[in-house]
């Protein structure tokens, strides 16, 4: 039996997830290294990549590719702001940054949004189920190292409260995935973009690796 499309694209981009996942800024970050301002940093950036994402998700809620993957329970800005707001103060909009490799991050999720349906896809896919996973991880550590609540303002991007079973609904979202409304040969166009949208998560990473080793 052939392996199903969300297999394939786990295990094709499965060396650039993991790059991601050992960055020296990440490393750094959970093993307790790099101050609240790096964690506070890292959620700036994550603010720009969503605010791409989601702001395209009613464009897309339509479209018969797109579309299915476009769940209200997925939902990050409102919660990334919150935290943002209680990381940063009310007046957050004024002061947050982007680096140049989020804004490039951002900017190709904008070009899916706009051109191509099954890149977005690629994007939805990296981002949701990576702060499904992973993310956990990451709520956890900054619970225990700087003192947040337990799932309280600071972490609530990484709780998804309308997701009452993570594991059955990743398990729904890959079946999404085996799917997905296209051809052979557009599958293979979105493993691609898959890998490269961890490149640029990487790119991210790489960035803020640079600057924090810069203001040690």
């Amino acid at each position: 039996m052939d392996p199903s499309f969300s297999t394939l694209i786990r295990t094709a981009s499965h060396e650039q997830h993991t790059e991601a996942e050992t960055s020296t800024f990440m490393s750094d970050l959970l093993g307790g290294a790099l101050g609240v301002d790096a964690y506070t940093r890292y959620t700036e950036q994550l603010w720009f990549v969503y605010r791409a994402l989601e702001s395209g998700a009613e464009r897309l809620a339509d479209d018969p590719v797109a579309g299915p993957f476009i769940q209200p329970e997925l939902e990050r800005l409102p919660e990334l702001e919150r935290d943002l707001r209680h990381l940063r103060g009310d007046d957050w909009r004024d002061t947050v940054s982007a680096l140049p490799a989020t804004e490039a991050y951002a900017a190709r999720i904008e070009e899916c949004v706009a051109s191509w349906p099954a890149g977005y896809v690629a994007h939805h896919y990296t981002r949701y189920l990576g702060d499904l996973s992973g993310g956990q991880i990451i709520r956890d550590k900054a619970e225990r190292t700087w003192g947040f609540a337990r799932k309280g303002d600071g972490v609530r991007f990484y709780v998804f409260e309308r997701v009452g079973n993570p594991a059955a609904f990743k398990r729904g979202y890959r079946e999404l995935l085996d799917g997905i409304q296209v051809d052979e040969l557009e599958k293979q166009r979105v493993i691609a973009e898959c890998k490269a949208a961890f490149a640029l998560n990487t790119g991210v990473f790489r960035a803020l690796g640079e600057e924090f080793s810069a203001a040690a």
